[in-house]
């Protein structure tokens, strides 16, 4: 069966990745956090700098960072 749209399946563990590896490994990654919803760090010499997050995860994270954004609507 062929859906038109893609099917975002629950992310198993997140994961960690080097700023190096990243680099040859971007659209994997970028797959990965679209289609399962994995999150990944980037590290760079072993310290986490970053991290690669599905959309509507970070569309909340953006909601709760405006003013009023974690109180209810009025």
């Amino acid at each position: 069966m062929y859906l038109s749209y893609p099917v975002r399946m629950p992310a198993n563990t997140s994961a960690e990745i080097g700023i190096r590896d990243l680099r040859a490994k971007l659209s994997d990654v970028v797959n990965d956090t679209a289609v399962y919803g994995q999150i990944t760090y980037v590290t760079s010499r072993g310290r986490r700098v970053a991290a690669i997050v599905p959309v509507p995860d970070a569309e909340a994270i953006e909601e709760k960072k405006k003013p009023g954004g974690d109180s209810p609507p009025a």
